[in-house]
């Protein structure tokens, strides 16, 4: 390889195919157990870990990844030990926060060799959260890579170890296999990173993908376009309906996850309420009984008895707990590409 490696990655669509490829044949070894635990790509680096929101598996594993290829983590948590930021241009800072984001994030970029942002979407504005505009801004700021640990409507890490899992779980044999995404309850109007990046992922290892919501959950036009492109072009399809049981029919793969719908932008007591009617989307062992021996999939953490029975996660088709694992391999991928500039062709299978 010749190119140098992407400058940042916001989500698998905006890099190139050759480091998602590189990155899930990476991931795929590490959980496969065919190359060492611990790399060196990271030594004498170090990487800030901005956490603007809580954590449980990206903070440890991003950590865990860290360390062991040699790299040191910083966790940042704006607020708390450190300044609040601002984030609007062109005003005079006259409010209560210290710092201009600007001015934070060119602070960080020349102490550390890699920034790891996790910024949640904002749920007021869908114009600034379907653009990304925050997370924009903090790459515009930044003078090294910048690695999305879950933004406003993309969780690439996830996507990642979502893929690989089902990579090996299907013995490599994705094409045309039946992925559904099955929109699940929640107390709360969740963001839709994890779903819009199930779909992208899944589209790219040439699924079938069908997108089970009841009606006003629809994910964002702008997701499903380039989900479409993604399926033309590995040869998968993209299906979307509001009959979740005959979704599961033959399904090889169930992915549930929750999120809000878009007029929680406009109308949030009128979404409130009609989320709250449609409890009955929890996935069941009766629904999976439908499918082809499908694999269950969460992301966590996930609610028991809303989102899904206990029967199905602690049954032989969960894999909720292998795709945590994974999220260590595929971050220490990630890693290794941006520092090691995907330079471990020798090592591939």
């Amino acid at each position: 390889m010749t190119n140098p490696p992407d400058s940042y990655l916001l989500n698998w669509h905006t890099v190139s195919h050759e480091a998602w490829d590189w990155c899930l044949d990476r991931a795929l070894l590490y959980g496969e157990k065919r190359i060492p635990v611990y790399g060196t790509v990271g030594i004498e680096k170090q990487i800030a870990l901005v956490f603007f929101n809580d954590s449980l598996r990206t903070r440890v594993s991003m950590e865990v990844a860290a360390h062991q290829v040699r790299a040191q983590p910083l966790l940042v948590t704006p607020g708390n030990g450190t300044w609040g930021f601002v984030w609007k241009e062109g005003e005079p800072m006259r409010g209560d926060e210290a710092e201009h984001i600007h001015e934070a994030i060119g602070v960080l970029s020349r102490y550390v060799d890699m920034i790891g942002v996790r910024l949640f979407a904002s749920g007021t504005s869908l114009e600034d959260d379907r653009n990304e505009t925050k997370f924009k801004s903090i790459i515009a700021a930044s003078d090294v890579p910048v690695i999305n640990l879950e933004s406003a409507f993309w969780h690439p890490c996830q996507a990642l170890a979502d893929a690989a899992v089902i990579t090996r779980a299907l013995a490599r044999n994705t094409n045309r296999r039946k992925f559904v995404l099955s929109w699940a309850p929640h107390p709360k109007p969740l963001p839709m990173a994890v779903s819009n990046s199930a779909v992208l992922q899944a589209a790219r290892l040439g699924m079938d993908v069908v997108i089970a919501r009841p009606e006003g959950f629809d994910l964002d036009d702008s997701v499903v376009r380039l989900a479409k492109v993604e399926a033309a072009e590995s040869g998968g399809s993209i299906e979307i309906t509001s009959d979740q049981a005959s979704a599961f029919d033959r399904a090889d793969i169930v992915y549930a996850k929750a999120w809000g719908g878009l007029d929680r932008y406009t109308a949030s007591d009128t979404e409130a309420v009609r989320r709250a009617s449609h409890a009955d989307w929890c996935v069941t062992n009766k629904l999976m009984g439908r499918t082809n021996h499908a694999r269950f999939m969460h992301c966590l953490p996930v609610r028991r008895g809303v989102v899904v029975e206990d029967a199905v996660l602690d049954g032989p088709s969960a894999m909720h707990l292998q795709q945590a694992a994974y999220r260590l391999h595929a971050q220490k991928a990630i890693l290794e590409w941006f520092w090691g500039g995907g330079n471990y062709q020798d090592e591939a299978p």
